[in-house]
């Protein structure tokens, strides 16, 4: 094992480790004997146990910092914003050990992990209002205190989230995303602004040929209708004097 890989397996049996008994409750003692090295080897990677959950937790904010994308206003903004709102779910419910944690009010006594609580949910609402602040001048986000909505949406999301990472009450991932985005859609969000999914153009305007069921050739030539008329005119009528 490399020193890249014995790091990675010391992050994640903190992971585990922090899962099973809480932050306060966690020891390295009980790191390295998951990821079978010696306690000097976590020593070598991480001065204390905050500095290898403070490791976890800027990884988990890299994560949703990659995950949400900057809504493009002349595509269908409607889709993106779900994306965006799925994204999130998806990251922090892919990490319910750390998730649960953080989203936790019991914040306890310890001013170390105070600290990491505060950066972690400062990060978060700093992600959210840069997304909405670039929302209002895109015109799909009311004009307001940007950061006041990423609270509010923190909330909305955490309690549910936090029970779904303790298995309290598992909610499948689309049924979180569509309350939260109808949820957005009564408050900040502008969708009757927004433009939506692309609209196919009417028969008419896409000519015979894109026409149901019209192929090469269904499509008579200019003027073969009048000829076969004229045709059928011209056999009717008797010459005189017959």
């Amino acid at each position: 094992m490399n020193k890249s890989q014995r790091r990675e397996a010391l992050l994640r049996a903190a992971r585990a480790v922090f899962s099973e008994k809480g932050y306060h409750e966690a020891k390295v003692d009980d790191i390295v004997a998951l990821a079978r090295v010696a306690k000097g080897t976590f020593y070598l990677y991480f001065p204390d146990k905050r500095s290898v959950f403070g490791e976890l937790v800027r990884g988990l904010i890299a994560r949703l910092g990659g995950a949400i994308l900057r809504v493009d206003p002349s595509a269908d903004v409607e889709a993106q914003v779900k994306h965006n709102i799925r994204a999130i779910v998806a990251v922090l419910l892919d990490d319910p050990a750390l998730t649960s944690i953080l989203l936790s009010h019991a914040a306890g006594l310890d001013p170390a992990f105070v600290k990491e609580l505060r950066a972690f949910r400062q990060e978060v609402k700093l992600l959210l209002t840069r997304s909405l602040s670039d929302g209002q001048r895109l015109g799909v986000v009311e004009p307001g205190d940007a950061e006041l909505y990423a609270t509010f949406t923190i909330g909305a999301l955490k309690e549910v989230l936090f029970e779904n990472a303790l298995e309290a009450r598992v909610l499948p991932r689309e049924q979180i995303v569509t309350a939260l985005y109808d949820l957005l859609r009564r408050g900040y969000l502008r969708m009757d602004v927004a433009p939506g999914p692309a609209a196919e153009p009417p028969a008419a305007e896409r000519g015979p040929r894109a026409s149901k069921g019209a192929g090469p050739q269904d499509a008579a030539p200019e003027g073969a209708g009048r000829s076969r008329a004229g045709a059928a005119r011209g056999r009717r009528a008797k010459p005189k004097g017959d």
